[in-house]
């Protein structure tokens, strides 16, 4: 059995919540905000501390009573059952996922063994345990892509790619609990998420860093597919939304009304961090390299579900943006390892 079940925190908690892959990107804001505005509840976090996730995320909350850490693995079973029985558990955010499209092509065992795999052993452990609602992170990459259809949340999934089909697989799981044991089951398929936090090998802290290093952003083919984006913050509220007002064996989409082409983004990002003025500079800090097996032009959802719970988007692009750069400029130190991400890149350029 791998892991660590360290001590107990002090009981007194009205509510205690896992929130597994919480070292990682869009967790560790969501554990954030949970152990900030909730000093009732206690927030565990269970993460493996895979090469994209830092504990210097938690610094901030780190040492907060009602925070907790727990290290290990999810595929564990052993090790998942121990933790629900030390725990008594009551509301799981299930994050903890291989998330990068393009190492999925490359390692699609992998990808269906944690995302698909691990989040069965949690499901059989959160429902023996009889928690009150199990939250599952999905994406919107589970419908495909599609130039003119607005997905909602019955639409049928049709993944390309290694990891939105070990989600898709995963929420099939999760589904299955709800429709056989009426087990209390959220699915939530977000839009692309950027801010803090997230590890260089996605495209906004990838391009951010190349520019960093004077180095060239890479596009992928012709640059001309588009991406819906939303800030962390934003998404961290959606959650809360759902966890408050949300129904149970419901999927909620969250949705972003922002959209930009890949080759777009990297001519804002270049502008802005290098003071470009004409179109040939701008050039001049883009390469073109050979497009992945399949990469969808474009995902566009509905979130009429989302809407009538009371979220919305507030943070828009040029903010976040903004934001997005000031963080990755102070903080890139945070990944020892982050030059991994960015070596093929580097070299390519």
């Amino acid at each position: 059995m791998n892991g660590m079940v360290r001590s107990e925190r002090p009981a007194g908690f009205s509510k205690r919540i896992l929130v597994t892959g919480g070292a990682g990107f869009i967790a560790s804001h969501m554990i954030i905000s949970l152990v900030e505005n909730y000093p009732d509840y206690l927030i565990i976090n269970l993460d493996k501390l895979d090469y994209c996730a830092s504990l210097k995320n938690l610094e901030s909350i780190s040492s907060h009573p009602n925070y907790k850490f727990i290290q290990g693995d999810i595929c564990d079973p052993d090790f998942i059952k121990l933790v629900f029985e030390k725990e008594n558990l009551n509301i799981i955010l299930h994050f903890a996922a291989q998330t990068h499209v393009d190492l999925s092509f490359l390692q699609s065992f992998k990808f269906a063994y944690v995302n698909t795999y691990g989040t069965s052993i949690l499901l059989n452990a959160a429902h023996g345990a009889g928690v009150e609602k199990f939250v599952y992170i999905s994406t919107d990459e589970v419908y495909g892509g599609s130039l003119n259809e607005e997905f909602d949340e019955s639409s049928p999934k049709r993944p390309t790619n290694p990891y939105a089909s070990s989600k898709a697989a995963a929420e099939s799981f999760v589904l299955s609990f709800w429709e056989q044991h009426k087990f209390p089951v959220v699915i939530t398929r977000s839009s692309n998420v950027y801010g803090p936090h997230q590890y260089p090998e996605k495209v906004i802290p990838k391009f951010i860093s190349l520019l960093q290093r004077n180095q060239k952003c890479c596009i992928h083919g012709s640059g001309r597919q588009t991406r819906h984006f939303l800030y962390a913050s934003d998404v961290v509220d959606a959650l809360i939304t759902i966890l408050t007002r949300g129904e149970i064996g419901e999927v909620y989409n969250i949705g972003a009304s922002f959209e930009i082409s890949v080759s777009q983004l990297a001519r804002e990002l270049i502008q802005t961090m290098k003071n470009t003025a004409s179109e040939s500079e701008i050039e001049n800090w883009i390469v073109y390299v050979n497009d992945r097996p399949v990469n969808d032009l474009r995902y566009s959802m509905k979130s009429e579900k989302m809407h009538s719970l009371g979220w919305r988007p507030k943070v828009h692009w040029k903010e976040g943006i903004q934001r997005t750069i000031e963080w990755y400029k102070d903080n890139f130190h945070n990944w020892q390892n982050a030059e991994l991400a960015l070596e093929p890149f580097l070299h390519e350029a």
